[in-house]
């Protein structure tokens, strides 16, 4: 990884400490916004969203920033390349909110969502990157499968 292009220490702590102050403001978001406006029509409904997606964007921020505190490990030498692609894997993108809980909330609620899902995003591309540089192309098994093919049409 120390050779590769797309993906070095001044990058990893550039998008952590851009990481770290997003968790902030998304946990500063949802910890104020416990009050819904009384304008909401269904005031019920809207806690209901306010939650939901409370969750997913904490989850969201949760996974990328374990990602990239894994990425830290590896560049300071505290995580070997292996450790590495064994357990710092990107957790899978969870579904986006429902669009009708999504109109229940306030506009500012709604657009710092879409910043997390953009922010989580970027660290997807980073972690399938650096992953697609040690994938085997064709996969063992297929050139395994091609061997025998090979061998059993020479006799």
């Amino acid at each position: 990884m120390r050779d590769h292009a797309d993906i070095n220490a001044p990058i990893v702590e550039a998008l952590y400490e851009e990481g770290l102050e997003l968790a902030d403001r998304v946990r500063a978001a949802f910890d104020l916004s416990g009050r819904i406006d009384a304008a909401a029509e269904d005031e019920d409904f809207a806690r209901i969203a306010l939650s939901c997606e409370a969750l997913r964007c904490t989850t969201r921020m949760m996974h990328a920033l374990a990602w990239l505190l894994n990425q830290r490990a590896y560049f300071n030498g505290e995580m070997s390349e292996f450790q590495l692609r064994r357990h710092g894997r990107l957790a899978k993108r969870q579904p986006d909110g429902d669009r009708q809980q999504l109109a229940a909330l306030p506009v500012r609620i709604v657009t710092l969502v879409a910043e997390t899902q953009r922010f989580y995003q970027r660290i997807e591309r980073l972690d399938a990157a650096w992953r697609e540089r040690f994938a085997m192309q064709p996969p063992a098994i297929e050139r395994l499968r091609q061997r025998l093919e090979a061998s059993i049409a020479a006799l």
